[in-house]
């Protein structure tokens, strides 16, 4: 019997990590939780990494709106070299300008709680990374 294998998005913050999954077949990203960004959160990505059979990780790249580097985005490359030497599997960057702002938009007017909105974004995160590794959307 194959084991089945998850792709996990991350869109990191200096708060919160919003993180979302998708099959590596089915190709359906969903939010999964949020996660405090704190002393336990490596430990807390590798726990879902190991409950959620994950075989690739996906961080989430800032970039300023005319596609160049911030601090924000040196952060992010950071943090996923971070990942890359505490995780047992690979660790790719995907674009994640406006998903927060398509996650907003997606969950409808009112307030929604940050880390829903966070969450959601990651799926963004995620449904990028697979249409540039598919082709498909």
């Amino acid at each position: 019997m194959a084991v089945t294998e998850y792709i996990l998005a991350l869109d990191y913050g200096e708060k919160r990590v919003g993180v979302a999954i998708a099959h590596e077949v089915a190709r359906m990203p969903q939010p999964l939780t949020t996660l405090t960004n704190d002393d336990g959160l490596m430990s807390e990505i590798a726990k879902l990494v190991d409950a959620e059979s994950v075989k690739t990780v996906v961080v989430g790249l800032p970039r300023s709106m005319d596609g160049g580097y911030s601090a924000q985005t040196r952060t992010a490359e950071a943090f996923a070299k971070e990942l890359e030497q505490t995780l047992d599997v690979p660790v790719a960057l995907a674009d994640e300008t406006l998903t927060s702002v398509d996650a907003e938009a997606a969950l409808g007017p009112g307030r929604h709680p940050k880390g829903m909105v966070d969450a959601v974004a990651a799926t963004y995160i995620l449904e990028r990374y697979l249409h540039e590794h598919t082709g498909e959307q």
